[in-house]
């Protein structure tokens, strides 16, 4: 058996997900992950942002959680990852005790929902504060806060990434290695968003190179200077195929989410958009993780 069969398992395949918002939010959870299934994608990611509704899932009953695993066993589809983005209201770096105390609630509760569902990864935004003034006592209390939260995760099992955001605390992967390597636990890594990266000034394939060994999942998006949210692919900066050769060149197995908003189609269907954006991964990653011949 020569080094290069060794390089991958038999039948591997990079597991490519689609963002619960790339789907009408009207959408009950087994039609969400048909749909998904059926545009080709191998998982959904599921978001719990600031709104009220969302974070309420994080404190479901024991029968609505039963639902979403039935869901999951219905169609085969599992919900692999989530983005945790209700830390931009509740952030733990904030200069309130009460919202600081909010903001660990919902880590906790996040990494507790997640163990029970089956998700392996919870995304954490790399923000120490969003709607309020930061400082270095945002970065101090955001790094405690974290720190707890990673004890949380990894007494479940569950890996914690932190993904690279559109504010300068951590709007880069070196950035983001140093609060990883600040806390020295392999229950937290970096969960990239190459988008973000391209949008904040930065070679995203460069970037990523540097992440080699901490990145444990990967943002497929477009983006334009300052623009992070609805940019069709390949109409901006990202340049897909450098960076899915670079990603290919770390030896990264991990997810890929596309990362993609209905409510950004004007006028245009999101379903087709959901299935061209497939179509569009598995080409570049057949580029760049070619099979051995």
């Amino acid at each position: 058996m020569n080094a290069a069969s060794l390089s991958r398992p038999v039948q591997w395949q990079l597991p490519v997900g689609v963002y619960e918002k790339a789907l009408p939010a009207d959408l009950g959870w087994e039609e969400r992950l048909r749909l998904a299934g059926e545009a080709g994608f191998d998982f959904v990611e599921i978001s719990i942002d600031e709104s009220d509704g969302r974070l309420a899932r994080l404190v479901w009953s024991a029968s609505q959680r039963a639902d979403l695993r039935r869901a999951i066993a219905n169609t085969g589809v599992p919900i692999l990852t989530m983005c945790l983005s209700g830390h931009r209201k509740y952030p733990l770096g904030s200069a309130s005790p009460q919202t600081r105390e909010r903001g660990l609630e919902i880590l906790r509760q996040a990494i507790e929902f997640a163990a029970d569902i089956g998700l392996s990864i919870v995304q954490v935004m790399g923000y120490d504060v969003f709607y309020e003034p930061a400082f270095c006592g945002t970065e101090a209390r955001f790094l405690d806060g974290l720190d707890q939260g990673v004890r949380w995760a990894g007494a479940s099992g569950i890996t914690l990434g932190l993904e690279n955001c559109d504010l300068e605390f951590a709007d880069s992967i070196d950035k983001g290695l140093r609060i990883v390597e600040h806390l020295g636990s392999p229950w937290l890594q970096l969960y990239a968003d190459m988008g973000n990266l391209a949008a904040a000034g930065y070679d995203p394939a460069d970037q990523l190179r540097r992440a080699a060994g901490h990145l444990v999942a990967v943002h497929v998006k477009d983006t334009t200077p300052g623009v992070v949210r609805g940019v069709p692919f390949e109409q901006g900066l990202v340049p897909f195929g450098q960076v899915f050769q670079a990603l290919a060149d770390i030896g990264f197995l991990g997810p890929l989410t596309v990362e993609m908003w209905s409510d950004a189609e004007a006028g245009g269907d999101p379903l087709d958009s959901v299935v061209a954006a497939r179509q569009l991964v598995a080409r570049l990653v057949a580029d760049a993780w070619p099979e051995d011949e």
